[in-house]
């Protein structure tokens, strides 16, 4: 049976708390170091991972990992050489 919401909360809440804990505290960091980030498009991505995590839709952590993923490219065997085969060699 699944878990209720409530026991799902009072489960994953201090958990959940200290990962937005260490986030805060790492962003205060990046703050508080010399130099600019404006322009660094991870700070960007960073930024709009936790816009994500603000979204009230459902597959709020699907939408996070696209943020931190490329974009998928059907050439990629092509850039990295390597060959499309028919037969698995791992057996799998």
């Amino acid at each position: 049976m699944p878990l209720t919401a409530a026991a799902t909360l009072e489960r994953e809440f201090l958990t959940i708390r200290a990962k937005i804990l260490e986030i805060a505290a790492s962003l205060d960091r990046l703050d508080r170091a010399d130099g600019e980030l404006e322009n660094d498009p991870r700070l960007e991505q960073i930024r709009a991972g936790v816009q994500q995590l603000l979204s009230t839709d459902d597959g709020r952590a699907e939408a996070v990992q696209q943020v931190f993923s490329l974009p998928y490219d059907a050439e990629w065997r092509e850039r990295f050489g390597v060959r499309a085969s028919s037969n698995n060699s791992r057996g799998l």
